[in-house]
């Protein structure tokens, strides 16, 4: 059993953390912590998890996460940059879900994220936590760079095509629509009921801070640079994200068989049969990343369609699937969890 600490407690992938691990047979949580709500019961600012977890917030001074053997940061950009050395050095394994650690060109991160970063010299240690494309790698990483939900469901719809040749690398679009918490669990006019309900708006047209990190993976298995149009959209839904991605086929390829051969041994991506259309709400509260793939009229444009739940395979269920990886547990401990329908 290992002892585990979270960072940033209090936001939805806070939560949703504890929601996985509060029933995860080889977890210990050690300290929950918070600035703000120090000393607050977490079940008492959680009702969910009342009877699942005994621990109140603590302030980030008196968490003793060097205790650890894992820490989990669910906290805004720029702050797991801060103190994950300090955990390094203690031999802790840390786990960061924000974006410090996810980008290899830091000149790259600091235009995105609009800070200078804290630690660059651990970047190049860090192993970005793509279990399907980087599962070796997280077996023996000490920093693990948990992918942002957009990023997730778009490479893993993009990779077989890439991996294979199959597509023209310049011209590659998604078209992503996101659920509100999204967000983030923050006060803002944007994400409040009366404003995102019955609406839908595209954002961050003229780019997102997701469209590096995409692109920098995609390069990655394509081996060399690609062109990608990156346009997200807020629905008005809780949790999910549905991305629609379209590239222009360079030869002939069953791409059913080749999707299917790509991810048979994969227990978080499903590859719908041929003809489905995935929906959110299938993978709403899993682990699961499902996709289906398309050529519309037999002609060179393939159309892949990409569901996950953005708050679990986007965020806190990859972190928990890379921590199973890192200490070598079953993959899918605390993660074989079915879809909530309706």
């Amino acid at each position: 059993m290992i002892k585990v600490g979270i960072v940033g407690g209090t936001g939805y992938t806070g939560v949703e953390l504890l929601r996985l691990l509060a029933l995860h047979p080889e977890v210990k949580l050690h300290a929950i912590t918070s600035r703000a709500d120090a000393g607050t019961a977490v079940d008492q600012m959680f009702p969910s998890l009342r009877g699942l977890l005994d621990l109140l917030f603590v302030h980030p001074d008196e968490a003793h996460l060097e205790t650890c053997d894992l820490v989990f940061f669910a906290t805004p950009n720029g702050i797991a940059m801060q103190q994950a050395k300090a955990l390094l050095d203690a031999g802790v394994k840390v786990i960061d879900l924000a974006a410090d650690f996810r980008l290899q060109d830091i000149a790259s991160w600091e235009k995105w994220y609009g800070m200078t970063h804290a630690c660059p010299a651990l970047v190049a240690n860090a192993v970005y936590g793509l279990p399907e494309i980087n599962r070796e790698k997280i077996r023996s990483a000490q920093l693990v760079a948990n992918p942002g939900c957009y990023p997730t469901a778009v490479q893993l719809g993009f990779f077989p095509l890439l991996e294979a040749g199959a597509i023209d690398t310049g011209s590659l679009i998604a078209d992503a629509k996101s659920g509100v918490s999204g967000a983030g669990r923050k006060a803002e006019i944007a994400t409040l009921f009366a404003e995102a309900g019955d609406n839908f708006k595209a954002y961050g047209v003229a780019g997102h801070r997701h469209l590096p990190e995409i692109r920098q993976g995609l390069a990655g298995v394509a081996g060399c640079d690609v062109g990608l149009t990156f346009v997200p959209h807020l629905t008005p839904m809780i949790r999910g994200i549905h991305a629609t991605l379209y590239g222009r086929l360079t030869r002939d390829v069953d791409l059913q068989a080749l999707f299917e051969k790509r991810y048979l041994n994969e227990p978080f991506v499903d590859v719908m049969p041929p003809g489905s259309h995935p929906e959110t709400r299938s993978v709403r509260g899993s682990n699961r990343c499902r996709i289906a793939v398309h050529r519309p009229q037999g002609g060179d444009t393939v159309v892949v369609l990409s569901v996950v739940d953005n708050l679990v395979k986007g965020a806190a269920g990859q972190a928990v699937q890379n921590m199973n990886i890192m200490f070598g547990f079953a993959e899918n401990t605390a993660l074989n969890i079915v879809p909530l329908l309706p």
